[in-house]
């Protein structure tokens, strides 16, 4: 398998990613009825296994071990929280406010991940 091409429909999928992610944020905010949508709760999941995926298989293509590189064991502790934080905002938020703000903070973590990924350090700024 070739890593440029993995690496490619990587990057596709984080683009769609956070892209679908903004547009529910957008429409929990203004427009909750509009996550009610069969494709709108399906599409994202499809995205982020082919996302988590492709991760994986990059992984094993260059033979990178998380544990001993720093900058990709940042990547995945950002994820974590990137998951926590944006169920707070699209789901479990209580409050307009709380959803709010976990979905500013999502939006911050995917950032860093990204900076994380081009980087290639856990400090990327």
């Amino acid at each position: 398998m070739d890593y440029f091409l993995v690496k490619n429909i990587h990057s596709t999928a984080a683009l769609l990613t956070i892209t679908l992610f903004t547009l529910r944020g957008v429409w929990m905010l203004g427009w909750p009825h509009l996550l009610n949508k069969r494709w709108v709760r399906v599409v994202p999941h499809v995205v982020d296994t082919i996302l988590l995926a492709s991760a994986i298989i990059m992984l094993f293509l260059i033979s990178l071990n998380p544990l001993t590189q720093g900058w990709l064991l940042a990547k995945i502790m950002g994820l974590a929280a990137y998951i926590v934080l944006g169920t707070v905002a699209l789901k479990r938020g209580r409050t307009r406010l709380i959803r709010l703000g976990a979905f500013i903070g999502a939006l911050t973590m995917f950032f860093y991940i990204y900076a994380v990924a081009f980087a290639r350090h856990p400090w990327p700024l």
